[in-house]
């Protein structure tokens, strides 16, 4: 298609009312369409914590108190060590579905000892404690798809 054809084309949807044009030729094929109206610009996105966006809304009153009472746990939980996925997968706490799991809140674990599975295209990756200690903490659910980094065990 020629380029002062396609000027006009972008000129036509541009002045007009519709918001879509296709026209296909025997050499090739173009698709115009008109973008969103400035109005809905204005309105910015909204970007929210993931804490905050994973909790419902709660009350006025009940918002004010959360951060005191995250304050204790947060300081209760800075001497533990997190035990953090190495890799993007689904985690699973024992090695068959019907088998224990590897390690309980309240286990001592031994560094280099298993504590949990990552499967990550359909491999299954045992993951090691990397420090000796108790597990204070599980922090993902059994079938939970995980994030590489993201902690899965704390262990004192």
């Amino acid at each position: 298609m020629d380029l002062r054809k396609l000027k006009t084309l972008v000129d036509l949807v541009s002045e007009s009312n519709i918001s879509e044009l296709e026209i296909t030729e025997a050499d090739g094929k173009v698709r115009i369409v008109k973008s969103a109206p400035a109005v809905a610009a204005l309105a910015p996105p909204v970007v929210l914590p993931m804490a905050a966006a994973a909790a419902p809304a709660a009350a006025p009153v009940a918002a004010s108190a959360a951060p005191a009472a995250a304050a204790a746990p947060a300081s209760a939980e800075s001497t533990a060590h997190a035990v953090k996925s190495p890799m993007v997968g689904t985690f699973y706490r024992s090695a068959s579905p019907g088998a224990k799991a590897f390690v309980e809140v309240g286990s001592s674990v031994k560094e280099g000892e298993p504590i949990c599975i990552i499967e990550a295209m359909k491999i299954m990756n045992e993951i090691e404690a990397d420090k000796s200690g108790t597990v204070t903490r599980i922090l993902c659910e059994n079938g939970q798809p995980v994030e590489f980094g993201q902690p899965l065990f704390h262990i004192e």
